[in-house]
């Protein structure tokens, strides 16, 4: 596709889908950068919802990354025991909870390079945690929504999470690497699902996969 084409086409996409999902934002609830760590943590083979559920009590139950460092491992285990892979997920929240203590001052690192020190993250929750906890422009989350709907726009071609972020930090404006990440998630879970609803579809002419 011609450049000045391809341009105008994923500019066109972005417009729409902004339209259609004004609110489009992380669904993760939280309120601080390192609760949203915790949260992303937490969201890894588990939906929001259910994340969101569980940290409306944990957020209460602990208040500060002290907390977390120093929580009993079994009490925080069965804290989050819904969320899935418990064991692993409560080692490495106290883990980096520890890192960031001793490491860090007790703040979240606001670079790429500090965020993947920390143990239980990796490129996925540390450009979440630059975009959507400190507004810094990092890179473009893929999840499996972003991977799904990415892949039928034509706009990556790889299976490989790292190499589908770097075909799309090459075509869309970095000013819209944020913003383009919740707007292919809320559309994944409401249009583009893995059965695509391509007739409610409001970019389904710009989509080469459309199922006519």
């Amino acid at each position: 596709m011609h450049e000045t084409k391809r341009d105008e086409r994923i500019h066109e996409i972005i417009a729409r889908l902004r339209q259609r999902y004004p609110d489009a934002r992380c669904s993760l609830e939280y309120n601080s950068v390192f609760e949203l760590l915790i949260a992303t943590m937490l969201s890894a083979q588990c939906t929001d919802e259910r994340v969101n559920m569980v940290t409306a009590t944990l957020f209460k139950k602990y208040r500060t990354i002290e907390d977390y460092a120093k929580a009993d491992p079994a009490e925080l285990e069965q804290d989050i025991y819904s969320t899935g892979f418990y064991r692993t997920k409560a080692k490495n929240i106290q883990a980096a909870a520890r890192r960031i203590l001793e490491a860090y001052n007790g703040q979240v690192p606001k670079t790429m390079e500090e965020l993947l020190t920390l143990p239980g993250v990796a490129r996925k929750t540390a450009n979440l945690i630059l975009g959507t906890g400190y507004g810094i422009t990092s890179g473009i989350v893929v999840d499996t929504h972003v991977k799904r709907v990415s892949k039928r726009l034509g706009l990556a071609t790889s299976e490989n999470p790292e190499k589908i972020e770097r075909e799309l930090c090459e075509l869309i404006p970095r000013k819209d690497w944020i913003d383009f990440s919740h707007l292919l998630v809320f559309h994944g879970r409401a249009e583009c699902k893995p059965r695509p609803l391509c007739s409610n579809c409001c970019i389904s002419e710009l989509c080469p996969s459309k199922l006519h």
